[in-house]
């Protein structure tokens, strides 16, 4: 392993800014958004938006990435054997595999409505799954 000369000088040059990419969601233009961050992890400048949510999507997508997460979970006793849900509102990004894990547990039993709360405080995110349609229970037909 060979190792860089020393600088006789001294002169060790400082870190730029760094710029990072990101697609924006905010509307359907999907624009290439640039964020330049200072070495110390401030943000310099947003390029790239052509509305004012596509600025503030860099700007999150930055900082705090967040998840909307939709999927299904088991239900007993209905005329499906899924439940569509999805979250109340967005989880961190990281937390979105822990939602699903959690989600693959529950089973829910028919009926239920639109907009019920299936599972509370989902994963530790603090935020809800609720049901996205209703799913009556079937009900078994007499013999005659």
């Amino acid at each position: 392993m060979t190792q860089a000369p020393a600088d006789p000088l001294g002169d060790q040059e400082e870190p730029g800014p760094a710029t990072f990419t990101y697609l924006c969601i905010g509307c359907p233009l999907g624009c290439r958004l640039e964020v330049d961050e200072s070495p110390e992890g401030d943000i310099l400048e947003v390029r790239g938006f052509a509305c004012r949510r596509g600025k503030e999507h860099a700007i999150q997508e930055h900082t705090d990435p967040r998840r909307m997460v939709s999927t299904t979970v088991a239900a007993e006793g209905g005329l499906w054997p899924r439940l569509p849900v999805r979250t109340e509102s967005t989880v961190p990004k990281h937390a979105v595999r822990d939602v699903c894990r959690a989600l693959r547990a529950i089973e829910v039993r028919a009926p239920v409505h639109l907009g019920d709360v299936i599972a509370r405080d989902v994963a530790g995110t603090g935020v809800d799954i609720v049901a996205t349609r209703d799913l009556d229970a079937i009900t078994p037909r007499r013999r005659p």
